[in-house]
């Protein structure tokens, strides 16, 4: 008797829409994927195919267990293909090849013109080049019709295709959970300030917007977001997605309450409702609103911002510090807090500010910025624009400096003028930006040390008053 040695090799096809997947996205244009994969697996060898992954996963970033613990897989081999058919690829598996192409006249007559595949003009993940097709011995570069292709066949796929060789000791069934990293997913913060035409009290209103470019429909998935930046290391070479210039914009209110929670380093948060996220989508979520928030505006005038700060050596130039500008900076500021009707910690997005019209009602917009990642309790002040009625004026009235040039002396006059109906308060920085070492010989208001190299002055004006601000510093190089 002659006994053969064989392997046992079972395919298992996995459902493409298995159960409620899980995403966790990071606002750097990636996602960590979870999904669950029914698995059925024989004694021996196991051909799984699981067709449904994204356009933009990264294959050595796979991990498939089974989440209770209960069955070890072992994964011998695994492939990822995400060469999906499309007409140019069609067209490159036909290079050297004669098809029909199917032509339809302007009467709406259909007839069809017998070419050859010179030239797909297919690249994968890259720029497109013109086809060339040979009709009656001659070269085109363009189609000359719709092209007839022969039936699907071999291994063509039509989406991107995760497939394994799993070893199992004995049979099984279980749901294994299957996750992975894939690009073309990110999300952002935005933020609606609303405050009357008078007054200091805003309303906020955070927005969340998911963008899905990864090539694949997640439908009802469990979504939590991450803020703070995470490492990831940018692949070399990565082509972009190869997605459709346009988007659909969707809309969502009534999502419920958004979670937060510390996670790590980083700061997680948790969509209450589970959302269908379908490709080339960017989908919106309000996350957070708070009502009553106190937020006055504060008026800055940098005279020396432009020329520069101090950079921690000596500066004797004495033509330098004579610059002056004259535009008054306009901010909001408010602290991030249970108090003032905040106290979350606020990812990183872009701020707008609309001030309501008494007459109409209407809200106008008054400038915007950009937040970075702020922590519950911290001092938020962002600048807004310029103001139209508020100018200042700052000019170097005197300098001196000794022969050996071991010290400098160096007086300034700054001038603001507040040409609004109503009193307001300035806030004058001066940069003192020679070296290290300086003390104030003279001022005419009082001012506080901001840090090691910058003073400030708070000037309170009434309406249509000017007032000048003065002092003289010494610096010592000795």
């Amino acid at each position: 008797m002659k006994f053969l040695s064989a392997i046992f090799l079972a395919t298992v096809l996995v459902p493409c829409a298995p159960a409620q997947p899980a995403l966790t996205v990071y606002s750097q244009n990636f996602a960590v994927v979870r999904e669950r994969v029914p698995l059925n697996l024989q004694a021996g060898d196991n051909a799984v195919t699981f067709a449904g992954a994204t356009l933009q996963l990264e294959p050595d970033s796979v991990v498939l267990r089974d989440p209770a613990g209960r069955v070890q897989i072992r994964v011998l081999e695994q492939s990822y293909r995400a060469d999906v058919m499309s007409q140019g690829l069609l067209l490159s598996l036909n290079e050297g090849k004669e098809i029909d192409f199917l032509v339809r006249g302007q009467d709406a007559k259909e007839h069809t013109v017998h070419g050859k595949i010179i030239r797909s003009g297919y690249s994968p993940g890259g720029q497109p080049t013109d086809p060339i097709i040979e009709v009656d011995g001659k070269l085109r570069f363009s189609l000359p019709g719709e092209p007839l292709f022969p039936a699907l066949a071999g291994d063509g796929i039509l989406k991107p295709t995760l497939t394994w060789r799993i070893a199992a000791d004995q049979t099984a069934q279980f749901q294994a959970e299957l996750g992975y990293v894939t690009g073309g997913m990110s999300w952002q913060a935005a933020y609606n300030l609303v405050a009357p035409e008078k007054g200091d009290l805003l309303d906020i209103v955070g927005w969340v917007t998911v963008n899905n470019q990864s090539g694949k429909v997640f439908e009802n998935a469990t979504v939590k977001l991450m803020a703070g930046n995470v490492n990831k290391i940018a692949p070399k070479g990565t082509p972009g997605p190869m997605a459709r210039r346009e988007l659909m914009m969707t809309a969502v209110a009534d999502m419920g309450q958004v979670t937060e929670k510390a996670f790590d380093e980083f700061h997680l948060y948790s969509l209450a409702r589970s959302v269908t996220l379908r490709d080339r989508e960017t989908k919106q979520v309000e996350f957070m609103r708070a009502i009553g928030v106190k937020a006055p505006v504060i008026y800055v005038y940098d005279g020396g911002s432009n020329f520069g700060q101090f950079y921690g050596g000596m500066n004797r130039d004495p033509g330098y510090g004579t610059q002056s500008n004259s535009k008054v900076w306009v901010m909001r500021e408010f602290r991030n807090s249970e108090d003032n009707k905040l106290g979350l910690p606020l990812p990183k997005g872009r701020m707008r500010f609309y001030r309501r019209d008494d007459a109409d009602g209407r809200i106008e917009f008054t400038g915007e910025n950009e937040l970075e990642h702020t922590a519950k309790n911290e001092l938020i002040r962002i600048y807004t624009g310029d103001a139209f009625d508020v100018v200042g004026e700052r000019v170097r009235t005197d300098f001196q400096n000794s022969g050996r040039q071991d010290y400098a002396e160096e007086s300034f006059e700054i001038k603001v003028r507040n040409r609004k109906a109503e009193p307001i308060e300035v806030r004058v920085v001066e940069h003192l930006y020679r070296w290290s070492n300086w003390r104030i010989l003279q001022q005419s208001d009082e001012s506080t040390k901001k840090d090691a190299q910058t003073i400030e002055f708070r000037i309170p004006l009434k309406p249509d008053e000017e007032r000048t601000v003065t002092y003289r510093v010494r610096y010592d190089w000795r």
